[in-house]
């Protein structure tokens, strides 16, 4: 499931409600529309966002987590709460070095 560095962050974006892909294409720095299309796509699959579109001109259409999507939250809180604790000493280590 975080094979796909996108998703953990569609998610978290998605904690306070539905967007739209312009919001989310916006609001997430580095992404690509293809690639937020796709993450979409994949999470509809996994059924944890749901796609709402709008019988409306222009066609409106909104992104939501579903109860499985939000449950994702707590193990992303928990990643994110680990970064804050070691992401300098991680990042201030050596890279690309394999111990034996």
């Amino acid at each position: 499931m975080f094979g796909n560095r996108w998703l953990p962050v569609v998610v978290y974006m998605l904690r306070d409600g539905p967007q739209r892909h312009s919001e989310l294409l916006a609001g997430i720095g580095g992404i690509s529309q293809k690639m937020l299309t796709q993450t979409l796509r994949r999470m509809e699959r996994m059924t944890l966002v749901r796609r709402r579109r709008y019988a409306e001109a222009p066609p409106r259409v909104e992104y939501e987590l579903t109860g499985s999507g939000r449950d994702l939250l707590v193990p992303i809180h928990a990643l994110g709460a680990w970064v804050e604790v070691h992401g300098a000493e991680v990042n201030a280590a050596p890279h690309g070095e394999t111990e034996p």
